[in-house]
């Protein structure tokens, strides 16, 4: 037999055993795992018994199953949030009803909202002052009371723009931006978020001490929910300082659910403090997005009553004075009280001509003549 031929037969043979090779792995493969579930099928005795009585289920699900039930174990682990238990569902089920619930009821609750509102603006437009301004106006907000709002609903802006991104970012920006763009925004937005947090707080915290004098309900907040409160109908109800519908924002909003979303907040924030376990946190982001988002909705109807439900009414939050006749119909009892302490309207005319108003106090600038 030539060389050639030779090594053509010990190619052969190569072959024949490989291929022979994978043949035995194959029934190998098969036929251990079949000889054990057959060995456990038709053996009789102790051993079957106790193979029976320990292993109804399979022992890794059971496994798994025990850790996921939170079953305690051993761990030589150390840190604040380590525990014996091997794995835990609070982050699953946080997810669940985050992306579940939350989103979607909240979605909706603010669409009915904005709807709600759209819908009432169209049917009855702007509550105009009746018989027209009266060239007088009087002081209702004070420099630092201005300065206040407007740097706690600029921040509540933010909060609630970076806070809805987050919340429905999946569903509403990824489609827009795509998962790079939003994914860079998140990160801007979740930045933005904790940081103008603990400051918004201090607002809200401040607005409280300063205004809930004011916001003492009494029976006139009664006869003015009665009678529509002047948003529906023709009725003009008395109120004073406050009426009956800022005193809910007071008390609903800024009150409980602002101190709802600053504790919910703090907690999530700064988990150093201790107390904070994962069903904790878990629990106070679900109540934090929750409150937020009733409080968004109730700031929506807040916002519009205040600035193209009613005519005037954001003068006192821009210039700091409001014209008498809104006075007059808006706030009768808080007008009468302003005067009847010594205040006098100041005509429109009288203000500096370079747009600034009068002083808080009512006072006109030098030269002109009290009426």
């Amino acid at each position: 037999m030539s060389e050639h031929q030779q090594a053509a037969v010990r190619a052969r043979r190569r072959w024949r055993s490989m291929i022979w090779s994978i043949v035995a792995i194959f029934v190998l493969a098969v036929a251990l795992p079949s000889a054990g579930y057959l060995f456990a099928q038709t053996t009789t005795g102790e051993p079957q018994r106790q193979f029976s009585e320990q292993s109804e289920s399979n022992p890794r699900s059971d496994m798994w199953r025990d850790g996921r039930r939170g079953e305690g174990g051993f761990t030589t682990q150390t840190g604040p949030y380590v525990t014996n238990q091997m794995m835990t569902n609070v982050g699953e089920n946080y997810r669940q009803i985050r992306t579940g619930p939350v989103t979607t009821l909240g979605g909706w609750f603010l669409v009915i909202v904005f709807l709600a509102i759209t819908a009432f603006f169209l049917l009855t437009g702007q509550k105009k002052i009746e018989g027209g301004r009266s060239g007088q106006t009087i002081v209702r907000w004070q420099a630092y009371e201005r300065f206040l709002h407007w740097f706690t609903a600029i921040s509540f802006i933010i909060l609630a723009i970076t806070g809805l991104s987050l919340l429905f970012g999946r569903t509403v920006l990824i489609p827009i931006f795509g998962h790079q763009g939003f994914a860079a925004y998140a990160q801007l937005a979740y930045g933005t978020h904790n940081v103008v947090g603990p400051v918004f707080s201090v607002g809200v915290l401040m607005m409280i001490v300063l205004w809930v004098r004011h916001n003492i309900p009494n029976k006139t907040d009664l006869e003015w929910f009665k009678q529509g409160g002047g948003i529906v109908g023709n009725k003009h109800p008395s109120a004073g300082k406050m009426n009956g519908g800022e005193k809910v924002w007071f008390w609903g909003g800024v009150f409980a659910l602002g101190l709802t979303v600053i504790i919910t907040g703090f907690i999530a924030l700064f988990p150093n403090w201790g107390f904070q376990t994962r069903e904790i946190m878990s629990w106070s982001l679900i109540i934090h997005a929750v409150a937020a988002t009733l409080w968004i909705g109730l700031f929506l109807g807040h916002a519009y009553i205040g600035t193209l439900g009613t005519e005037g009414a954001l003068e006192g939050m821009t210039r700091g004075r409001v014209d008498t006749a809104w006075a007059k119909q808006h706030h009768d009892l808080w007008y009468q009280d302003v005067v009847a302490s010594g205040e006098k309207p100041v005509p429109e005319e009288e203000l500096r001509s370079d747009g600034k108003q009068a002083s808080p106090g009512g006072s006109r600038p030098a030269g002109q003549q009290g009426s």
